[in-house]
């Protein structure tokens, strides 16, 4: 009969392998919903191209600023609304860029901040939106936060806890 121990491991090794296997599929979904998207975000653009070409103005070339993160002749606003894009922060630029999802995020994390809280994990976020804190809620919190860090917009200081990236204010402005 085997020991106890030797049957936990059993099951621990079956459930290490399910993950794992979980783990790749959704590393292969992720790629293919990112081919997916791009392959969308190429035929709205086709799409806008033509639209401007057969415009009745006859298609007049004016010279535009292109703000990073956006997509040239829409507004940041537009761009971040259409795939809701995270442009890169800098000096100035405002929360109304990112969508709804990414505005909550920086304002629950000014309000930490405002009340010197200390930062946030994705969990944390999760409850205070009034989500259920599954793992599919909190990953799709995280994936969002780890985005905005990678944008500039947040900090991780410690693994999985976040905070507003120093000079990130407000939503009325971006500095």
């Amino acid at each position: 009969m085997p020991s106890v121990v030797g049957l936990l491991e059993q099951h621990e090794l079956a459930a290490r392998r399910r993950v794992e296997g979980l783990r790749e599929e959704a590393d292969r979904i992720q790629a293919e919903l990112a081919a997916a998207e791009e392959e969308w975000q190429e035929w709205a653009i086709a799409r806008r191209r033509v639209g401007t070409v057969l415009a009745p103005d006859g298609g007049s070339i004016a010279v535009e600023e292109v703000v990073p993160g956006t997509v040239a002749g829409a507004t940041s606003r537009q761009a971040a609304r259409a795939r809701s894009q995270v442009p890169v922060w800098r000096e100035g630029l405002a929360w109304s860029v990112l969508s709804a999802d990414y505005q909550r995020i920086l304002g629950a994390l000014a309000d930490r901040d405002r009340l010197h809280q200390g930062p946030l994990t994705c969990q944390e976020l999760a409850v205070l939106f009034g989500l259920d804190a599954v793992p599919a809620k909190v990953e799709a919190l995280r994936s969002k936060a780890k985005r905005l860090v990678a944008r500039g917009w947040l900090a991780e200081g410690q693994p999985g806890r976040f905070t507003l990236t120093a000079g990130v204010a407000g939503p009325g402005g971006g500095s």
